[in-house]
């Protein structure tokens, strides 16, 4: 039995499912999942000793691949001062600094521990400044685990097949209304059904948790009027997007400014740190400045914000994201070559650094269009990448991510390696 296996049976006794994080048990796709020993660069080594081209990156805070010696050594030193403190730190104010500089609606911003803290806590303050309930989501948009947005979610919500709202009253999601996104049409209507009563609408600008699904043109910009028109907030949930589609997240790369965003990833360079920020008018309702209670024991930590500062500032070198479209550009245009000449038909969403092979020969623009995909075709795709090093998101309706550790080379033997595995599942 390997280590991986021995592990996995270890952890099935302690832990539901055996893991910490539903995608992890590989239920989508088959098989036991591995255990991670270390990461260098833009590879993931197991406990067994097997290396993998990583493509998952930690689910996309790691746009300098795994232990980046920089980002390493801010956190040493950070650790070396204290882990935490409970009292305000030099660092706090340097990350904020940075990320108000960066992302173009926030003026100022609140850190937290996670997306879901970050999400949870935008909605409360949209609520709060709105003195409106109810909140607009979209159908297969991924906001965390909180229960008022859980309501037919994406990520492994939909990976699992599992209903989405058990154990979650009926009285908290009676205030989510559920549209299609991209679907211009149905936003308009549910502003016109519950005007005054919609506190705000969030999304995703680039969906990601359906699989990788761009905002069609116009998209973004009519939320922006809608909101607007019926003075409703509306967030970007940038927790994927912010810092990865562009240094000033989807926002900046579509010119179309939220009321709030909520960020995480990448920002905190494979530590768990998040945050929420937007217009002063809307964040000064924060406590201890307003009335909307929201707080941390460790939130701002020290070593999640040096690490954090580390990625920023290298993230934000003359040419990073360029050279990083340029690697993703090569990858989607080799995959895409691959699945024709085997004869298999799919769809390839991009945009940035991350992108997602659906297996099906139809458009996906929304989540039901997504959901046509052969989900048994990617499994066994999946496993043949596999078996060649390669890892990739074990869901069909997950994002891959690339960092700029990966070389061209590695690209080469990605797309190598599925030409195979195209023509396994050819027939």
């Amino acid at each position: 039995m390997s280590k991986s296996s021995e592990l996995f049976a270890a952890a099935t006794a302690v832990i539901p499912g055996g893991v910490n994080s539903p995608v992890r048990a590989w239920n989508a796709v088959g098989g036991t999942p591995f255990f991670a020993a270390r990461g260098k660069g833009c590879i993931l080594t197991d406990e067994d000793e097997n290396a993998y081209i990583d493509y998952v990156c930690a689910w996309g805070p790691l746009i300098l691949g795994h232990a980046h010696p920089e980002v390493v050594s801010a956190m040493e030193s950070a650790v070396r001062e204290g882990t935490a403190f409970g009292v305000p730190t030099r660092r706090e104010v340097t990350i904020a600094r940075m990320i108000v500089d960066a992302v173009p609606s926030i003026d100022k911003v609140r850190l937290v521990n996670s997306g879901t803290e970050a999400t949870l806590s935008a909605v409360r303050l949209a609520r709060a400044f709105t003195r409106r309930s109810k909140i607009v989501k979209m159908i297969g948009g991924y906001h965390g685990h909180h229960d008022a947005l859980l309501a037919q979610a994406g990520s492994g919500v939909a990976t699992l097949a599992i209903p989405s709202t058990p154990g979650v009253p009926k009285s908290v999601v009676e205030d989510t209304i559920l549209i299609p996104y991209n679907d211009i049409d149905a936003a308009r209507e549910a502003f016109r059904k519950h005007s005054k009563e919609i506190a705000a609408l969030i999304v995703e600008p680039v969906a990601g948790n359906m699989g990788v699904v761009p905002p069609q043109p116009g998209y973004l910009e009519t939320l922006r009027v809608l909101t607007a028109e019926h003075e409703s907030v509306l967030i970007f949930d940038e927790v994927m997007t912010g810092f990865r589609v562009a240094y000033g997240g989807a926002q900046e790369r579509y010119g179309v400014l939220p009321d709030l965003t909520t960020l995480g990833k990448i920002m905190g360079g494979g530590m768990p740190i998040a945050a929420y920020g937007g217009s002063d008018l809307i964040m000064k309702h924060v406590a201890p400045e307003g009335e909307v209670y929201q707080a941390g024991t460790l939130s701002g930590n020290p070593v999640a914000t040096a690490g954090g500062i580390a990625t920023l500032q290298l993230i934000k070198s003359p040419g990073f994201y360029e050279n990083l479209e340029q690697k993703a550009e090569i990858l989607v245009q080799g995959l895409r070559e691959a699945a024709q000449a085997a004869g298999v038909p799919v769809q390839i969403n991009a945009v940035g650094s991350m992108m997602t092979v659906f297996f099906t020969n139809r458009p996906v623009t929304d989540f039901a269009s997504a959901c046509q995909s052969d989900t048994q075709r990617y499994a066994a795709f999946w496993r043949s990448m596999l078996e060649a090093g390669i890892y990739l998101p074990p869901s069909q309706f997950e994002a891959f991510f690339l960092s700029n550790a990966h070389s061209n080379r590695e690209i080469e033997r990605t797309i190598h390696a599925a030409e195979t595995a195209f023509k396994a599942v050819a027939g």
